[in-house]
């Protein structure tokens, strides 16, 4: 999620359907922290690349990330997202009532990995190390080959790379991952993401 990443909605236009519908939902709900408009395409399009199979994302929201891996998965793709804040969740439920391949939990991230292994996870609400916290064992939580999205990173101008003057641990932690080939993409002149494949070996 991206602060005041739902105020970021406000002049794009040729959303997908779906996406709108949960850019709305947030707006009237007053949830400002929605995945940017540049991330959300950058889902999407990983979304097309996985074909039938599952894709798990932490931090719901009001569902704008999510409805951007709608937008561009399968038909026959299962999408499993989380969120710990109830009255978010049911804003979140509400726009992906139509969608059978959709499921919101409403718990704490970690409740997630008990529907994968993911050929896609987008960590959003928890499980990217940032700020001092835990991140996910990829050796559970990813298939062989899985791919794993981050975002709200600032760009890297060196190395290592830097947040707020110190060596982004959190970043680093993704970027040299023995199981895992991950790259920064830069996708506004000040906001960058994460991707990474897991490489299928394991790390134990």
């Amino acid at each position: 999620m991206t602060t005041r990443g739902t105020a970021a909605y406000d002049h794009a236009g040729d959303l997908p359907e779906l996406v709108a519908a949960a850019v709305a939902a947030a707006r009237r709900a007053g949830f400002g922290n929605s995945c940017g408009p540049e991330h959300g395409e950058l889902l999407r399009t990983l979304a097309r690349g996985i074909g039938p199979g599952t894709i798990g994302e932490t931090g719901t929201g009001c569902g704008v990330g999510l409805a951007w891996l709608a937008s561009g998965a399968h038909p026959g793709a299962r999408l499993v997202s989380v969120e710990h804040d109830p009255a978010v969740a049911r804003v979140a439920a509400a726009v992906f009532a139509g969608d059978p391949r959709v499921e919101i939990l409403t718990a704490d991230w970690r409740a997630l990995v008990r529907h994968g292994p993911f050929d896609l996870l987008v960590l959003d609400g928890g499980g990217h190390g940032k700020q001092g916290g835990e991140p996910i064992d990829v050796d559970v939580w990813l298939r062989p080959g899985g791919v794993l999205a981050i975002d709200d990173f600032t760009p890297s101008r060196g190395w290592p790379p830097l947040h707020r003057g110190q060596p982004d641990h959190a970043r680093l932690h993704w970027l040299l991952h023995p199981a895992m080939l991950t790259t920064e993409l830069r996708l506004t002149p000040s906001s960058a993401s994460l991707v990474g494949r897991h490489t299928g070996i394991r790390t134990v």
